[in-house]
């Protein structure tokens, strides 16, 4: 095993579609750049989504830069084509990447960044970018006996499919795309209720005959906050509303409390439970950034559209609304990527940056 430093302009941590982008346009300025990602094949989390996951936004608006996604426009790909793809994107653009590296350290060193891995290897870099995704994290809200749950208890993260759970009586909490794509799937095979601490908000997945993202970008709302790029409110054809308003599965305001056998909803009213499924979303996952200034008093990313806003050289592409609704998305990281480079560049020609020894190579 070689401990010793090797040398590079940028290091990118994660090789999901926040990486694979940044490695693109990192590609396209002849820099000296290595991704590292723990793990054994390139595509981040999606491997390990649930099986009937399908995206949000059609293939015309699904893709990474360099390469278009290989469907049909108007096509609404589902997970194993994602996973194909950026299989075949990280083969196809020929990116510098190693798997199988989990990454422990990033300490600041010499105007750089030392990183430094679980097997020992370490790494010197002039800026870090972190892609390693909103979505490796799963977050379960607190709530009250939660933990003397008997039943099965788990995150939209583990679920796979409806199979291992044929007549069972089963909750799923949240109100966006997850929540209620699973709810759906469920109801196949259980009877679902879907619990939320707001009402379900439907919008039409196509308006007039153009997709919700065509409107978006010809109205500029693309490039605002205004919409979570975690699917609030729900893209839907008809299918979901539908299935609601039939009671295919139903809705309730979230429950007050968990009991050993199942829950308390807000009038008092005890229901016994089979399987509590969370599609609450996540939350970032940095550990590997703990020695640094990254996170502010409510635990969130200090940082304004990709830069960190107390470690010079450090930068993000892949966090939830980063820079607008899309910026967790396939279609969003690859424009936020591209916008944190001139800042990234003017930081490398720093005449103290650790990378100097290899810009002049």
């Amino acid at each position: 095993m070689n401990n010793m430093n090797q040398s590079y302009d940028v290091i990118v941590i994660g090789a999901g579609q926040a990486g694979l982008a940044s490695g693109w346009h990192l590609q396209q300025q002849g820099l000296h750049f290595l991704i590292l990602d723990e793990q054994q094949q390139p595509g981040g989390n999606w491997r390990h989504y649930y099986d009937s996951l399908e995206l949000f936004s059609p293939a015309a608006y699904s893709a990474l830069p360099g390469m278009p996604f290989p469907a049909a426009p108007g096509h609404y790909p589902t997970r194993d084509e994602v996973v194909h793809y950026l299989a075949t994107y990280a083969e196809h653009v020929q990116l510098p990447i190693r798997q199988g590296i989990q990454v422990t350290h990033i300490d600041q060193h010499d105007g750089g960044f030392q990183v430094t891995a679980a097997d020992g290897q370490r790494f010197l870099a002039g800026a870090v970018i972190v892609a390693s995704g909103a979505f490796s994290r799963p977050y379960l809200p607190d709530i009250p006996g939660l933990e003397h749950f008997s039943g099965t208890r788990l995150h939209s993260a583990d679920y796979r499919n409806a199979e291992p759970y044929h007549g069972q009586r089963i909750i799923v909490i949240g109100a966006a795309n997850s929540a209620v794509q699973i709810a759906y799937d469920l109801a196949q095979v259980a009877s679902v209720t879907l619990a939320t601490r707001e009402a379900v908000r439907f919008t039409p997945q196509r308006i007039l005959g153009a997709d919700f993202h065509s409107w978006m970008k010809w109205t500029g709302l693309e490039k605002t906050r205004w919409l979570s790029d975690q699917s609030t409110p729900v893209l839907d054809d008809g299918t979901y509303r539908k299935a609601l308003k039939n009671r295919y599965f139903t809705q309730k305001a979230m429950f007050t409390q968990v009991t050993a056998s199942g829950i308390v909803w807000a009038d008092g009213q005890h229901e016994a439970v089979d399987s509590l499924i969370f599609a609450t979303g996540y939350r970032p996952n940095l550990p590997f950034l703990e020695g640094l200034p990254v996170l502010d008093a409510r635990g969130q990313v200090a940082q304004r559209d990709g830069r960190a806003l107390h470690v010079p050289g450090l930068y993000f592409v892949g966090l939830p609304r980063q820079r607008n609704f899309a910026s967790a998305t396939l279609r969003g990281v690859g424009p936020d990527a591209q916008y944190i480079l001139p800042h990234l560049l003017r930081h490398l020609r720093t005449p103290d940056a650790v990378h100097s020894a290899v810009l002049q190579r």
